[in-house]
C-alpha cells in the first residue's frame, strides 16, 4: 500500500485553537495510507514581492514543506465571513513565485468550522475561490463545514462531542480514497 503524504495547514494562530484541534484529531482518525503533516504558521513572515529574489527562510520552510507534500488540506477557521489574514498570508507566500506554486498540482481538501452556526462556509467558499489556478484539484463532496465546534474538544484537545467522530472519520477516509485516485 502506498502512503501519501498531506500537509495539514492549520489557519489559526492561537495554540488552543480549534482547527488545530481538528488537525490533531485528523492524524489519529486517518487511515494508514495518509501520513498526515501538521503545519502551523507561527513566524511566516508577511509576503512581500519585493523579497521574492531572496525569499526569508520561513517562506523557503512553508514551501519546501508543501512542495514535499503529496497533497494539502486546509483546516480553516472563519474569521468576518472570510479565511484568517494568517492562512491567506501563507498561501500567498506559498503559491510564488508566479507559475512555481508550491500547491501546483497536489490534491486538496478543505475542511472549515466555527463556534457559529454555519460552520464557517463563507471561508470554506473563499479557499475555493483562492485555489483554483495555485493548486491541484479541489475535493468537492464531501464538504465539511462544522459548526457550534466551541464545546467539541477537552482542555487537552480530545474530542467530546461524539457526533463529531464519524463526520471527521468520514471524511479522512474520503480524502485518502480521493487521494489515492488523483495520485494514480
Amino acid at each position: 500500500m502506498t502512503t501519501y503524504s498531506v500537509a495539514v495547514i492549520v489557519g489559526s494562530l492561537r495554540k488552543q485553537s480549534f482547527s488545530l484541534r481538528i488537525a490533531k484529531a485528523l492524524s489519529t482518525l486517518a487511515p494508514a495510507s495518509l501520513k498526515l503533516n501538521i503545519v502551523t504558521l507561527e513566524g511566516i513572515s508577511f509576503f512581500n514581492q519585493d523579497l521574492e529574489a531572496t525569499p526569508p527562510a520561513d517562506w523557503l520552510k512553508l514551501r519546501e514543506t508543501i512542495q514535499a507534500s503529496d497533497a494539502v488540506l486546509f483546516v480553516t477557521p472563519e474569521y468576518n465571513r472570510a479565511i484568517s489574514g494568517v492562512l491567506k498570508n501563507a498561501i500567498d507566500v506559498a503559491s510564488r513565485p508566479y507559475g512555481k506554486s508550491s500547491f501546483l498540482g497536489k490534491p486538496a481538501g478543505i475542511i472549515s468550522s466555527s463556534p457559529g452556526p454555519l460552520g464557517g462556509v463563507a471561508a470554506a467558499m473563499g479557499l475555493k475561490q483562492i485555489l483554483p489556478g495555485i493548486s491541484g484539484p479541489i475535493m468537492q463532496q464531501p464538504e465539511i463545514y462544522l459548526n457550534g465546534i466551541g464545546d467539541a474538544f477537552d482542555e487537552n484537545g480530545a474530542i467530546i462531542k461524539e457526533s463529531i467522530r464519524p463526520v471527521l472519520q468520514a471524511y479522512i477516509d474520503a480524502f485518502a480514497a480521493w487521494v489515492e485516485k488523483q495520485k494514480k
